[in-house]
């Protein structure tokens, strides 16, 4: 993992004394609110709902278990003993105290964490697979080189006022975990014709309001090449961004109007303008980089105690099934640690539950944790041997719900609980379904499904690309639900379509039961997920499950 250097000690802890004194004038009232207000955000602290809110950067989502004993430190001394995980890998803490921020920033910095560039029209935290540097199907890690665009991308001088907000997913597998296609850049490691490493760039992606799918603006770039041609990106949004209309203002806006191959022109252009400035100095940082992030020194042993587990667990089999993914070494696995028991809010873990994940991360995984954007915790490296340890342990601390990729693995925004931009309630909605189809014993049957659930159209609970996405509004003072079908965050990314009018908040649970048991009695085979059954059969025979009194209109 990487640790900070001098450089990025130095740097937090200037960034730290300078908002510390920013708070002092705004709490003596030398600074007004909105004069406040730039400078706070600069810092990832916002005004939410009920409290102040304080986005804390876990860049790339990766973790050591000091940290995340600090982050329950945290939780416990200027909060209400909990945090809550996001799909941007960060951890949001929802009731600090303004009084409070300086210390709860200089803890951060103990620990080599911050909240810089968690806000702001700048390069957000920049993500990654979750399972990166474990992953089977990986090419190569990704997250040297997601670090090399954090220590390039932070503080730049010409991206801290950008038109709008800008996102950066990155990942080294066949598979994708990182959502990349619903980003302003994706980029996938990739091998070409003759063996070389080097990266897909995709461009233009993004969810909110205008939700669209991101178009390869390059198939193959060298990896000599990627931050000088992630560069050229930024310049050219920097300069050809809307500046008139903040819901105009994201680069999948400029490239959509322009057209993908006048935006490339431009790309290519200020790339070959940028590219001799480099230098290979970045090369030289990106081989210091790779060196922090070697592979542990993986134990062997016999998987005895697993493999014995299996056969005589029940619960033990089901959570293997469930929460274990293949390791590229054959006697260790991914451990997927679920935020999501059933009626729980998806993403909040306890201070306590947090010194057992930092616990387990220390004692079986190699000393490394990670953040999954579906709001879960990963150990990424698990000799098997050790595999039924870890589920006790887990089982004893309620964090061995066996659900993931199941129905109750929601991924949810605070919505209205918390959020001052949301126009409904999420978190009561997934803690209804989820505790509603374990009661009524059909979340096995159903199987593999991504339901998403966010409380207004900014889409931070990525409905557009769930298999069953679920937006919060308001109609007239009322919460009112629209349903989305067939959405995927896959490699084969696609926004999913209105179904049709919205349902009541008590009406949104009856709703997904009917268009789900209507999937059991449509598939060919217990095998043939949701997304397959839509894809083969289309958006009608759902909607008519939705619409039962429409269906009878028709017929009559």
């Amino acid at each position: 993992m990487y640790s900070y250097s001098e450089f990025d000690e130095a740097f937090v802890r200037t960034r730290v004394a300078q908002f510390s004194q920013q708070v002092e004038r705004r709490l003596d009232g030398s600074l007004t609110e909105d004069e406040f207000r730039p400078l706070r955000l600069m810092n990832g602290l916002y005004l939410q709902l009920h409290a102040y809110m304080l986005r804390v950067a876990i860049p790339y989502g990766t973790l050591n278990p000091r940290q995340m004993r600090q982050l329950a430190h945290i939780a416990e001394t200027w909060d209400r003993g909990y945090g809550h995980f996001t799909t941007r890998q960060n951890i949001q803490y929802n009731w600090p105290r303004l009084p409070d921020v300086p210390a709860i920033l200089t803890a951060l910095a103990d620990v080599g964490m911050h909240s810089i560039q968690t806000s702001g029209n700048c390069v957000r935290n920049v993500t990654a697979d979750h399972f990166a540097g474990a992953a089977a199907d990986e090419i190569e890690d990704p997250r040297p080189y997601a670090e090399l665009l954090r220590q390039w991308s932070t503080d730049h001088p010409e991206f801290q006022f950008l038109p709008r907000k800008f996102k950066i997913a990155i990942t080294g597998a066949a598979e994708d975990r990182a959502v990349t296609r619903a980003h302003d850049i994706g980029l996938r490691l990739v091998r070409n014709d003759a063996g070389e490493t080097g990266f897909e760039v995709l461009v233009g992606g993004g969810l909110g309001r205008t939700p669209m799918i991101g178009q390869v603006i390059a198939p193959f770039v060298p990896t000599a090449d990627l931050l000088p041609y992630i560069e050229a990106i930024l310049s050219t949004y920097n300069s050809r961004g809307r500046r008139d209309n903040k819901f105009k203002a994201r680069i999948k806006i400029t490239v959509f109007e322009e057209g993908l191959d006048a935006f490339r022109a431009e790309v290519e252009t200020r790339f070959a303008e940028i590219k001799p400035q480099f230098g290979g100095a970045d090369l030289a940082l990106l081989d210091e980089i790779r060196a922090a992030f070697a592979a542990p020194q993986f134990r062997s042993g016999d998987t005895a105690a697993h493999d014995g587990a299996l056969r005589v667990d029940a619960l033990y089999r089901a959570w293997a099934e469930r929460n274990l993914s293949a390791h590229r070494h054959p006697d260790h696995a991914i451990v997927t640690i679920s935020l999501k028991a059933h009626g729980a809010t998806p993403g909040d873990a306890s201070a306590d539950q947090m010194r057992v994940m930092a616990d387990l991360a220390e004692r079986y995984g190699y000393g490394e944790l990670r953040i999954s954007h579906e709001q879960n915790v990963i150990l990424p490296h698990v000799h098997k041997g050790d595999l039924p340890a870890v589920h006790a342990e887990l089982l004893r601390a309620g964090l061995a719900t066996a659900n993931v990729g199941l129905l109750s693995d929601i991924i949810a925004c605070p919505g209205m609980d918390y959020c001052a931009l949301a126009t409904a309630r999420s978190i009561p909605v997934a803690q209804q379904l989820a505790s509603h189809f374990k009661a009524i014993g059909l979340e096995d049957e159903i199987g593999a499904l991504k339901i998403k659930i966010s409380g207004c159209i900014n889409a931070c609970g990525h409905h557009h690309v769930g298999h069953i996405g679920i937006l919060g509004l308001d109609r007239a003072g009322v919460e009112n639900y629209q349903i989305t079908l067939g959405g995927d965050h896959s490699l084969d990314a696609a926004i999913g379509e209105r179904a049709g009018p919205g349902f009541a908040y008590d009406q949104i649970v009856p709703a997904i039961e009917r268009l789900l048991r209507a999937y059991l009695d449509l598939r060919t085979a217990p095998t043939e997920s949701f997304i397959d059954a839509f894809r083969r059969l289309g958006p009608a025979p759902f909607k008519a499950a939705l619409y039962p009194d429409e269906r009878e209109r028709n017929a009559a």
